[in-house]
């Protein structure tokens, strides 16, 4: 599934979470909930929206799992959904920093310890990710320069998410 695929999907189901913020947050939680699953994502995702989400289809019930595998690929395959290349940098931007946003609520929501979060490799990476989740593209930085910079800022993030998964496990599975 790709960043519009699941907009589209999101939008059939009622949901009105931004695509990237939806992903980062399924991803965040997959770190720290053993068991988290299509339901409790598309259910956390539908709370507060004030209507009633209408029935995922097949493709948003199996991204949790997919993305589960992607998170234990031994090949790091693991990619956050953002938009395509093609898409203005200002709005990849906008989604990176709302994939951020979603991937710590997602990873905060979960009973991981605090000391386990804030220490060490991952403890640095959440917080390089709460600036990232702030980012916006500066004026002028739309073109070659800017594409590198964000081109780091996704690998990072992307090496980050895997890291931050990795470094978890144990307390996943504890929580289970």
């Amino acid at each position: 599934m790709d960043h519009e695929a699941l907009r589209d999907a999101l939008a059939r189901a009622g949901i009105t979470t931004e695509a990237s913020e939806a992903h980062g947050l399924l991803c965040g939680a997959l770190c720290v909930r053993e068991s988290f699953d299509a339901r409790e994502w598309l259910g956390e995702l539908a709370a507060g929206q004030g209507a009633a989400a209408q029935e995922p289809d097949a493709a948003l019930r199996r991204l949790p799992a997919e993305m589960l595998d992607s998170l234990r690929s031994a090949d790091f395959g693991f990619e956050p959904l953002l938009p395509a290349d093609d898409t203005p940098l200002i709005e990849r931007v906008a989604a990176l920093a709302a994939w951020c946003d979603g991937f710590l609520y997602g990873i905060g929501s979960g009973p991981a310890k605090p000391e386990a979060l804030a220490a060490g490799d991952i403890g640095e990476f959440l917080r390089d990710l709460s600036d990232i989740s702030r980012a916006q593209l500066e004026a002028g930085r739309d073109g070659e320069a800017g594409e590198g910079d964000f081109f780091e800022l996704v690998e990072f993030v992307r090496a980050g998410a895997q890291l931050a998964f990795d470094g978890l496990a144990e307390s996943r599975s504890h929580a289970a």
